[in-house]
């Protein structure tokens, strides 16, 4: 499966480096398949493109053609492109869709050099931003997603018309001890499938997650065959929040288990101008959740950005 039309390189036992890599070929095996089965379940892209950074190369993917300023989809954590199956349809109705494999995720990029610092991260998005010819996009992130966008916004604003994001991690509030247990539960070496998929079911609220949910088995999978080298994401202080000038749309969930909504929501309205809004029955999937309420509330955002 090393020949996945995917996938770039794949980095596949430890590497010398400090990046991310599989541990064996027969977990990227694993990993490829449910990687292609979650791209099977996607409207097909128009195009498929590898973009050159300094810190490896970014498998990107272009859905629709509209001519109006673009959309980037920026994924979860040991998460990639196939999260956003229930999102794509809506959002790509009357824009551009780009969605791109992060650096150091489990995905179809390949990481080859250590990300350290926030500006590291913002390096190798922008890059591939320009490499694709996006100059000035709207960003959409979900949970650390999220956190991506808004050090774009915060460190490199010309490249972002506007950010909306999805519960975003680590952003406006600290970690809850139930996310730390949560994630540190998941990166058990030998945990069976089944107590994956349970731990990914608190993350969605306490939904149930099993083989027959693709996205739910990819990152399952990214958990068992994945060893992630990310550093952990930096938050944001409220001066650095205050001086944000980009349009800002937040968007939590009343139920997510990573963060304090109500304490997030009231940090993100340090953001001038932020729209923030308090989903009481979403939870931290609240991409899957919602995604036709998420198109919506998106169009009327952007409709409003210059």
């Amino acid at each position: 499966m090393a020949d996945n039309e995917y996938f770039l390189a794949p980095n596949i036992g430890k590497p010398t480096e400090k990046v991310g890599y599989f541990a064996t070929k027969a977990g990227f095996d694993r990993f490829a398949v449910a990687y292609t089965n979650g791209m099977a379940a996607l409207p097909q892209p128009a195009e498929q493109v590898a973009v050159s950074t300094s810190f490896g190369p970014v498998r990107a993917y272009r859905f629709g053609d509209a001519a109006s300023t673009p959309l980037v989809l920026l994924s979860g954590r040991q998460a990639s492109t196939p999260m956003w199956a229930a999102n794509l349809p809506g959002l790509m109705t009357d824009r551009t869709v780009w969605s791109i494999d992060s650096i150091g995720e489990p995905g179809a990029s390949t990481q080859q050099k250590e990300l350290v610092t926030p500006a590291d991260q913002v390096a190798w998005l922008t890059e591939a931003l320009t490499g694709l010819g996006l100059r000035r996009t709207h960003l959409l992130g979900a949970s650390i997603g999220g956190w991506l966008a808004i050090q774009v916004a915060l460190h490199r604003p010309e490249y972002a018309a506007s950010v909306t994001l999805l519960d975003p991690a680590n952003t406006f509030a600290p970690l809850t001890w139930k996310m730390i247990a949560v994630s540190l539960g998941s990166l058990l070496p030998g945990m069976p499938m089944r107590m994956r998929y349970w731990l990914l079911g608190r993350i969605s609220g306490g939904v149930p997650i099993d083989d027959s949910i693709p996205e739910g088995r990819l990152i399952a999978s990214a958990m068992r065959d994945f060893t992630s080298a990310q550093p952990m994401p930096v938050r944001p202080t409220v001066e650095e929040l205050a001086r944000i000038k980009v349009h800002v749309l937040a968007i939590l969930a009343g139920r997510s288990i990573v963060h304090n909504a109500a304490r997030a929501a009231e940090t993100a309205r340090t953001i001038p101008g932020a729209q923030v809004e308090v989903w009481p029955d979403a939870s931290h999937a609240v991409n899957g959740e919602f995604p036709d309420r998420i198109a919506q509330r998106f169009a009327e955002f952007a409709a409003n950005v210059p």
